[in-house]
């Protein structure tokens, strides 16, 4: 009867993952292809280097507070499922099934479908991709609330997408410890790439450190140029978005109580110094108007050392760069899925982990086809754009989690403490409260102005409420399960 009964016992997570692949993790999921696309348009919005350099040192900085406080949460509670687990205690299982839910249905898989559409369209450059007849590509159906979809156009595109993420969901079903070896190896080799373009932008890009403190636009006063930072930070954002995957693998990694907070600070670290090297090696070589005028800037810049052969390197970096990304956030993700059905709040077989490779295979590869499908709709995008409000919201949540459980959870032990308690999480969760506000009002303000057909991030919280059913439904059936297994053991 013992051997029966361990023979039913779950297959759990294995702890494979160690320190350097933990901030590789961190690493290569922050940088992807934010920082070779975003810093022209926030030059444009800025005009004005030091405020670019600026924009990305205060964003940075409030990142690592996100990351430091997260930090001291994640010492003491480190199951698989990261925030999710966290709300679970914070607040309640509602709040959890929620953002749970977002990072399903929009927020990982629009971000994972966005990274590897990026990857495609750069693999593009050396491989150009199929089309289909005009008439097939303008074949187009209505969405309400999300718009037209063009499932035909750039199918070519698409379907480099689609590879891509099931490759990278293939290669993390055989192993964490594969996925993870995938991880540190792109990691790498990103920075490296982006190493060249700092150290050869600076050597040979026959740049000038005048381009520091010049100047294109002038600001009629403070809440004109508060507006245009908080604008400019959004791209920032966006670029240094990605910091929490590793919560979400808590439970495979080794001595999770301290590799997860060394982890996330010393990842943040690296982070917030490569890019603003990055965009101190952009602005020594291109003024910032002709920065702003930039389609793709890293290219720009990489034209300067290398050539005729600039695009192709940049390109080259590009793909690198967004490959390693969509493999940690595919890597991490599917962990909170396999966390929601283990608390009986998500399908039943997303629990399931492989007795041999010790992998969570049918959340990565639901994971997969739903981001497929969004790479197929090409609404991706437009989706994520409306969710990172939505994930504001879910940051600044969590932060408000540290002063809750020091006094819900007090006497449970901390390895680590935030830094700078109670100020740095305060200030966290006030920066992000300004951010989720300004971003609601500026979405509201265009509407009224009829630049935007929707309040996007008002859409965002309707996807959000949208999967509120589903944890009626699964609590439901929760509980008549728990209802019926004391008569089953009688």
């Amino acid at each position: 009867m013992n051997t029966e009964l361990s023979h039913r016992q779950p297959v759990e997570l294995a702890r494979r993952l160690g320190f350097t692949t933990a901030v590789m993790l961190v690493v290569g999921s922050i940088i992807g292809s934010g920082i070779f696309k975003k810093p022209a348009l926030m030059a444009g919005q800025l005009g004005s280097g030091e405020l670019l350099i600026a924009v990305w040192v205060i964003a940075g900085v409030m990142t690592m507070f996100g990351a430091l406080t997260n930090a001291e949460i994640a010492s003491f509670i480190h199951a698989p499922g990261g925030q999710y687990i966290y709300f679970n205690k914070i607040y309640n299982k509602f709040v959890g099934y929620l953002y749970g839910w977002s990072v399903f249905s929009v927020y990982q898989t629009g971000s994972i479908a966005a990274i590897a559409y990026i990857f495609a369209d750069y693999f593009g450059y050396f491989f150009p991709p199929f089309h289909l007849s005009p008439q097939l590509e303008a074949f187009h159906f209505h969405i309400s609330g999300i718009g037209d979809i063009f499932p035909l156009a750039d199918l070519g595109t698409k379907t480099v997408t689609i590879a891509c993420v099931m490759f990278l969901t293939t290669v993390n079903y055989f192993g964490v410890r594969f996925g993870g070896v995938v991880q540190v190896v792109f990691t790498a080799l990103k920075v490296a790439a982006i190493a060249v373009i700092i150290i050869f932008g600076f050597a040979m890009g026959q740049g000038s450190i005048e381009h520091f403190t010049s100047s294109a636009v002038h600001f009629s006063g403070v809440g004109s140029l508060l507006g245009a930072m908080l604008l400019a930070m959004s791209g920032a954002f966006w670029a240094y978005d990605g910091w929490i995957n590793i919560t979400y693998v808590a439970g495979e990694i080794k001595e999770p109580q301290r590799t997860i907070p060394r982890a996330l600070f010393l990842g943040t670290a690296i982070v917030i110094a490569v890019y603003v090297l990055t965009n101190l090696a952009y602005l020594y070589v291109l003024p910032i108007d002709v920065m702003a005028q930039s389609k793709l800037v890293a290219a720009d810049v990489a034209e300067k050392f290398l050539k005729g052969y600039g695009g192709a390197f940049v390109s080259a970096a590009v793909m690198i760069s967004t490959f390693g990304t969509a493999n940690g956030t595919i890597l991490s993700s599917a962990r909170v899925y396999y966390a929601m059905a283990k608390e009986r709040l998500f399908f039943q077989k997303m629990e399931f982990v492989h007795p041999r490779y010790r992998t969570p295979g049918p959340s990565l590869f639901l994971q997969g086809v739903w981001a497929s499908l969004l790479a197929l709709s090409g609404t991706f995008d437009q989706l994520t754009d409306q969710l990172i409000f939505v994930a504001w919201i879910f940051y600044a949540l969590s932060a408000i989690g540290v002063f809750v459980l020091r006094k819900k959870m007090a006497n449970v032990p901390r390895p680590y403490r935030v830094w700078g308690y109670p100020y740095v999480p305060a200030i966290f969760v006030a920066f992000a409260a300004l951010y989720v506000f300004y971003t609601l009002y500026s979405d509201i303000t265009s509407f009224s102005r009829g630049e935007t057909p929707l309040i996007n991030s008002v859409m965002g919280l309707i996807y959000v409420v949208i999967g509120i059913p589903g944890y009626i439904y699964w609590n439901r059936k929760k509980k008549l399960q728990q209802s019926k297994e004391p008569n089953e053991s009688i």
